[in-house]
């Protein structure tokens, strides 16, 4: 059993910057790796994947201002995240899919408010 632990969120001013972690119990060298958010009310939605091969994947809502990257020899996924709106506020969630049999992980989730 993987298990995601996700940091770094808060409460950040509109315009500002968080960078959210996102740290496995195990190599995640074989996982396509995602963030998604649900925003108070809303339905669960994806925000940014990262295959095994670094190629990436944004919601139109955050490209140009959000940035996901791992770094496989720490076990962790990253998602910078800048210029930041009061609609990001939201609980955000790390996700991995191991690709040889698709079974899929969850974090528990970090919040992020983005208020004045």
């Amino acid at each position: 059993q993987v298990q995601l632990v996700e940091s770094g969120g808060g409460l950040v001013q509109p315009g500002g910057s968080l960078r959210l972690s996102c740290a496995a119990s195990e190599s995640i060298s074989s996982f396509n790796m995602g963030w998604y958010r649900r925003p108070p009310g809303k339905e669960r939605e994806l925000v940014a994947t990262i295959s095994m091969g670094s190629r990436t994947n944004y919601a139109n809502s955050v490209k140009g201002r959000f940035t996901v990257f791992r770094d496989n020899a720490k076990k962790t996924v990253y998602l910078q995240m800048s210029s930041l709106k009061p609609e990001d506020t939201a609980v955000y969630y790390c996700n991995g899919q191991r690709w040889y049999d698709s079974r899929s992980f969850w974090g528990q989730g970090t919040q992020v408010t983005v208020s004045s």
